[in-house]
């Protein structure tokens, strides 16, 4: 009851016009700009520099999320493979904006620009089943957060990061491109694709 009350206050003080009208229902939330019941992929909006995989996983659509996050409804398993490869994170790293030490994700510049493969069946099923058993390993692990799992001592939990290597091989072999072939290679055949695909939209 107190929580209300105080969210009616804070509701009704406002100087914005929408936020004030919320105050007819102080015990909604307001502003929920989500697809209801639809779960999602769930994308921090910062992360620090020093992890190589930004911590992205699924969602209930019954989860409401905060203005700290990007999310992606609808998304299935073959979409989180490829978005948490080693591939979508280099391109995050040349694209993304900056805040201090941090990446600052962004659906506008990282994520609606991202060229995605155009995959065969059987390397879009080889994807789906390295994405799930990412997933699968990470339930090994209840309790840590995923914070703990893609922080600093990431190399200590070995068979997630065997999972990732896997998933990131899978990625990149619907891509076209060479297991041996270093980040700034596959981030420039990355900016080729990017381009080829503008050219249409002049």
């Amino acid at each position: 009851k107190d929580k209300v009350k105080a969210v009616y206050e804070f509701r009704i003080k406002s100087k914005a016009h929408t936020t004030n009208g919320y105050a007819r229902v102080p015990s909604q939330f307001a502003q929920i700009t989500q697809p209801l019941g639809v779960d999602y992929i769930i994308v921090p909006r910062h992360t620090t520099s020093s992890r190589k995989y930004i911590p992205i996983g699924f969602l209930s659509g019954n989860t409401i999320s905060s203005d700290a996050v990007t999310i992606i409804p609808n998304a299935n398993l073959y979409d989180f493979g490829v978005l948490t490869s080693i591939v979508h994170m280099e391109w995050m790293k040349v694209v993304c904006g900056r805040l201090g030490n941090e990446y600052r994700y962004s659906k506008e510049i990282v994520y609606n620009n991202f060229p995605w493969p155009t995959p065969t069946e059987k390397q879009k099923d080889r994807i789906i089943q390295t994405a799930k058993k990412i997933l699968e390993i990470r339930q090994k692990y209840k309790s840590s957060t995923l914070g703990d799992l893609y922080g600093e001592n990431m190399y200590l939990y070995t068979d997630l990061l065997k999972a990732h290597d896997e998933n990131d091989k899978a990625v990149m072999q619907a891509y076209g491109f060479d297991s041996k072939m270093m980040p700034p290679d596959f981030v420039s055949e990355l900016m080729k694709m990017y381009q080829e695909l503008v050219k249409y939209d002049k």
